[in-house]
């Protein structure tokens, strides 16, 4: 959304934004290669690869220019790869990858004009289509199965160690392997103002005082399931949340309350994904009822 001149001028750009947010990610990345071998890397390296051949492709079918080096898909490659287990067959992450650009973000004309994020449309046709692949978890390093900490505590009542969850020593998606990791590459994005801190403090402040006043561990919430790759790269990506500051407090607080009602009540254990596409749906409403008056606007009374 873009008012009347006159406009404020940076020296950001897309491809500076995106590659620090590629950047941001590195640490998580090398956390889930140490912790699942070099099929994460390979993994990762399928869904950037198809990500950006879909743009490409697509981009070139509309006749319009190729802008797959603005980093843009590179981004949406990564975040899929960090929302599927490390096992999933390469030829899916492909299919994840494809659909993520075509259905999440070319569809509606491109970037800047898609109302969800694409990496986590990929994610939830994955899920959909191939459930038992998109479930099937394993132990770091043995790759034996081994159910998440979310599952096994919603399921059998086992919790898991802080520890183990914070180092990412843990069943689950590449993306849940390490908070220290993700944290690391947070409070780059947030130092360089890519990212507004509302939405994570909406997000994850709800859910831990949700979960406490519910008789949940609100810590072990917080750092099991992808909660903080969801709160600080997936919830604030700038395409598809609100501009204003009282929407940001909105939509993070909207995300924290979705998310403990599904994973306490819902089917699914996690909820992360469902949580924020959720609040993507309303960003455009959120900016609507929050925009600041006008100087000199007489507030108008129904």
């Amino acid at each position: 959304m873009m008012g009347a001149t006159p406009h404020i001028k940076c020296e950001e750009s897309v491809a500076k934004i995106m590659y620090t947010v590629a950047l941001a990610l590195v640490p998580a990345l090398v956390c889930a290669i140490y912790y699942f071998g070099l099929r994460a890397l390979s993994l990762t390296v399928i869904t950037v690869v198809s990500a950006m051949f879909t743009e490409a492709v697509i981009q070139k079918l509309r006749g319009l220019e190729i802008t797959i080096w603005d980093g843009s898909a590179l981004v949406t490659g990564l975040l899929l790869a960090f929302n599927v287990p490390p096992t999933l067959p390469y030829w899916m992450a492909a299919m994840g990858a494809i659909v993520a650009i075509f259905l999440g973000k070319q569809v509606f004309g491109g970037l800047g004009q898609n109302p969800f994020n694409p990496a986590l449309v990929g994610r939830l046709f994955l899920s959909a289509a191939f459930p038992v692949a998109m479930t099937t978890w394993t132990r770091p390093f043995d790759g034996i199965s081994q159910a998440t900490p979310l599952a096994l505590m919603k399921m059998q009542g086992v919790g898991t160690s802080y520890l183990d969850l914070i180092v990412g020593n843990v069943g689950g998606c590449l993306g849940e392997t390490s908070t220290i990791a993700l944290l690391v590459g947070a409070a780059l994005l947030i130092y360089k103002r890519y990212i507004d801190w509302r939405i994570p403090a909406g997000y994850l402040g709800t859910v831990f005082i949700l979960t406490w006043i519910l008789g949940q561990d609100p810590i072990f919430h917080l750092l099991a399931g992808g909660l903080i790759i969801g709160a600080f790269f997936m919830a604030t990506d700038l395409v598809t949340t609100p501009i204003t500051k009282k929407g940001r407090w909105i939509y993070g607080i909207g995300a924290g309350v979705l998310l403990v009602l599904i994973r306490l009540y819902g089917a699914y254990p996690g909820g992360v994904s469902f949580s924020i596409l959720l609040m993507n749906a309303i960003s455009p409403l959120l900016n609507h009822y929050t925009r600041p008056r006008i100087f000199g606007e007489v507030k108008h009374h129904v």
